[in-house]
C-alpha cells in the first residue's frame, strides 16, 4: 500500500528525473512528474515502464504496489507533496527558477531538494526566498540501482528539512552519505575530472574506450569502467558539469576535452539515445 506520509514531485523528465521516478513507484511511492517540454511529457510514461520493467528483471524492485503516477506540465498539484526534487538541466538559471517555482507552490513544511551534480547547494539557496527549505540529494543514475545518495546540506539549510529529506529516502529504501557542500561535492569533483581524463587518453589515441574500461575494471576496480559510466550519465550532461567544476574551481583538469565537446556536437550523448563511446540498440530515446 502507498505510504500517504511520502508524495513527491520530479521536476524534469530527462535522465535523472526519470530514473528518480522509477525509484519511487518501484518502492510504492507516488509520484507527480512534472515537464514542460510536451516532446519529452509525451514520451515520459514509456521511458518510465521501460526502466520499471528493467528495474523488475534485475531485482531491484520489492514486492509492493506500484505507486501511482501523475505526469503535468505544472506544479499546481504539488500542493501537498512531502519534497519536490528538481532534476532539470545543469545549469543554475535554469535549477533556481525551477527551484523558486517550487518554494512558490507549495508550503514551508516541504522540502526543497536539487539533485545537482556540481553546482554548490548554497549557490542555488541563495536564489530563493526561504534557503532553509533547500538541501542537495545526488542519486545516481540508474537511481533503483544504486542504493547509496550523497546528501550536501548547504550552509543555510534548515533541519526540518534535513528529517524531512530523511524521511523520504526512508520511504525510497536509500542510504545517505553526508558531505560539505562545494562544486561537485565529492562523487562529481572525483569522477568527472576521471571521466575527462580517461576520454582525453581516447582522444590522444593511446587505447580504445573498451580498453580504457578493462583496465579500469579488472586492474583497479571500477564496477563499469569510466566511460560506459560517461554514456550512462549523458555525453551533454557530463558536458555540463564539467564547465560547471571547471568555472567555479578553476580546475583546468575539468575543462571538457575536445573529444566530449565533438560527440556532444555529433549527438552522441551515450546510452539515451544509443550512441556515446558504445553503441547501444533499441535505447529508449
Amino acid at each position: 500500500m502507498e505510504d500517504p506520509a511520502a508524495r513527491l514531485a520530479v521536476l524534469g523528465a530527462g535522465v535523472m528525473g526519470v530514473s528518480i521516478t522509477t525509484l519511487a513507484l518501484g518502492q510504492g511511492v507516488p509520484v507527480l512528474l512534472v515537464e514542460t517540454d510536451p516532446q519529452k511529457r509525451a514520451g515520459a510514461r514509456a521511458r518510465i515502464d521501460h526502466e520499471l520493467r528493467t528495474a523488475q528483471l534485475m531485482g531491484a524492485r520489492p514486492d509492493v504496489p506500484q505507486g501511482h503516477l501523475t505526469i503535468s506540465d505544472s506544479l499546481v498539484e504539488a500542493h501537498d507533496v512531502d519534497a519536490v526534487i528538481e532534476a532539470v538541466t545543469e545549469d543554475a538559471e535554469l535549477k533556481s527558477k525551477a527551484l523558486a517555482d517550487a518554494a512558490a507552490a507549495t508550503g514551508a513544511g516541504t522540502a526543497l531538494v536539487t539533485n545537482t551534480s556540481s553546482i554548490p547547494v548554497d549557490e542555488l539557496a541563495s536564489r530563493l526566498p526561504h534557503p532553509e527549505r533547500l538541501v542537495g540529494v545526488h542519486f545516481m543514475n540508474p537511481s533503483y540501482l544504486i542504493r547509496t545518495v550523497e546528501v550536501i546540506r548547504g550552509a543555510r539549510t534548515g533541519e526540518q528539512t534535513v528529517e524531512a529529506v530523511g524521511r523520504v529516502l526512508a520511504a525510497l529504501d536509500r542510504r545517505p552519505v553526508f558531505v560539505g557542500d562545494g562544486p561537485g561535492f565529492v562523487t562529481s569533483r572525483v569522477l568527472h575530472r576521471m571521466i575527462n581524463d580517461a576520454a582525453r587518453v581516447v582522444q590522444e589515441g593511446r587505447a580504445t574506450a573498451e580498453d580504457v574500461d578493462t583496465l579500469m575494471q579488472d586492474c583497479l576496480g571500477h564496477r563499469t569502467g569510466p566511460l560506459r559510466t560517461a554514456d550512462l550519465i549523458g555525453l551533454d550532461n557530463l558536458v555540463d558539469s564539467l564547465w560547471v567544476l571547471h568555472r567555479r574551481t578553476g580546475d583546468e583538469g575539468c575543462r571538457p576535452c575536445d573529444l566530449l565537446l565533438q560527440k556532444v556536437r555529433d549527438g552522441e550523448h551515450g546510452r539515451k539515445n544509443g550512441r556515446g563511446f558504445y553503441t547501444y540498440p533499441g535505447a529508449v530515446a
